[in-house]
């Protein structure tokens, strides 16, 4: 009888264990996926940008200056290594593009172009998107990071070593409030 009670416990911590061990993993699958989607994005945006820049080149005496923040800017993206890297290369990126479409409403003939409109219409609509999935890592990271931290699943976490998620930050130049002039 008391080995029977001490196999049925047994049995009982070693499914518990699996279980919160598998619950850990898809936590970090879900935390790994969510970056996918931000990594999908930016690499659709980067795509996007030259077709831009050639665009905007063919306006002879547009800002070189501008296109070539634009296109620094992109290379810093791709050569960024980890999240928090990639998101402040991206962040510069966004920024670079602003002003690039900032510029451009200073070019009636640019402004016209239907491909400048639809570039910039769907780099507007994947900004829209890094954001969403900005978003969504963050939740994840936040719900993987809570089981890592909860009992008894921090005891299995930290036995098989799994690591935190780090969250994506917004820079503190864009928590500023804009100063807005009638």
């Amino acid at each position: 009888m008391t080995l029977i009670i001490i196999i049925a416990v047994v049995a009982l911590v070693a499914i518990i264990w699996i279980s919160i061990y598998n619950s850990l993993v898809k936590y970090r699958m879900q935390t790994q996926e969510s970056w996918s989607q931000i990594d999908v994005q930016l690499k659709r945006r980067n795509d996007l940008i030259p077709n831009l820049v050639n665009t905007v080149k063919g306006y002879a005496d547009f800002e070189k200056t501008t296109l070539q923040a634009v296109t620094d800017a992109r290379t810093s993206v791709n050569n960024a290594q980890g999240p928090a890297a990639t998101m402040v290369a991206s962040d510069q990126l966004s920024g670079a593009l602003t002003h690039l479409f900032a510029v451009a409403e200073a070019y009636p003939d640019l402004k016209a172009s239907a491909n400048f409109t639809k570039l910039q219409e769907e780099l507007t609509n994947t900004e829209n998107k890094i954001a969403y999935s900005r978003q969504l890592f963050n939740t994840t990271t936040a719900s993987y990071n809570t089981k890592l931290q909860s009992f008894p699943s921090n005891i299995i976490a930290g036995i098989h070593h799994f690591e935190p998620s780090e969250f994506i930050v917004v820079p503190e130049t864009e928590k500023e409030v804009p100063t807005v002039k009638f």
